[in-house]
């Protein structure tokens, strides 16, 4: 299952999750076409792993005071129910739709990258406790059901609402933790996870993330966020126009 090559991307994409937040929404697919993983293994077997990544990386950004715990408490509040759903509603969910949401998610995340690269980021830090719940819902019931981990929906949806991008990343990297956590718990009520699976891939993310989030701290990320949206925007084409090859 653990190609020479697929491990390099997990590697990679721990190293996106940890540096830029946005990057665990290949590992689905890579699961899919490099380790012929079905969606609905992929998917909680992704969740598991994201619980190491996310402890990495808060513990990496908390040390470096970039995470507003009072933010993430408030999100968190909102993501726990919602990544419940999400893994109630994953069972019944065709792999075909799960497939064509990912594609989305990723081209959206990409182009949504290379239009705000060019533009200033806000200053301004969501302060509404029912926005922030809100904001967490829906981060959490849309990476439960898409095994996205939770940074890929909530910095986009940060950004949007013009928070600094150091705390928004932050922001998702303390929540991957609880989101993880509770999508795993219904996972395991409601569908099926796959342990060793999980725990392999949380080792190799791990390694990626530690790197990563050292890196983000110290290195310009410009250059390697414009790579990564090009990456997004080309991978969801190619899984948009497979899927619609195979509807």
């Amino acid at each position: 299952m653990f190609s020479p090559i697929l491990v390099v991307i997990v590697i990679f994409v721990g190293i996106l999750i940890g540096g830029v937040g946005i990057g665990g929404v290949l590992l689905v697919p890579s699961l899919k076409y490099f380790g012929s993983v079905s969606m609905h293994i992929a998917i909680p077997a992704c969740m598991l792993g994201y619980i190491v990544t996310g402890a990495i990386g808060a513990l990496i950004y908390a040390k470096h005071g970039t995470i507003n715990w009072a933010l993430a408490i408030k999100i968190c509040f909102g993501a726990l129910p919602g990544a419940y759903l999400g893994s109630v509603i994953l069972p019944y969910v065709s792999a075909s739709i799960l497939e064509l949401a990912i594609g989305i998610l990723i081209l959206a995340s990409g182009l949504d990258s290379l239009i705000r690269r060019n533009k200033e980021f806000g200053s301004r830090l969501p302060s509404s406790k029912t926005e922030l719940i809100s904001i967490g819902f829906i981060t959490g019931i849309g990476s439960a059901l898409t095994g996205t981990g939770g940074p890929l929906l909530l910095i986009p949806i940060l950004l949007w609402r013009k928070t600094p991008v150091l705390i928004a990343i932050g922001l998702s990297q303390a929540v991957q933790v609880p989101i993880s956590l509770t999508a795993t718990a219904g996972n395991l009520l409601h569908s099926a996870v796959d342990f060793k699976l999980g725990l392999i891939l949380g080792l190799i993310l791990g390694t990626g993330a530690i790197l990563g989030a050292k890196l983000a701290h110290y290195l310009p990320v410009d250059l390697l966020k414009k790579f990564v949206a090009m990456l997004l925007v080309g991978v969801g084409l190619v899984i948009l126009f497979d899927t619609s090859l195979r509807g």
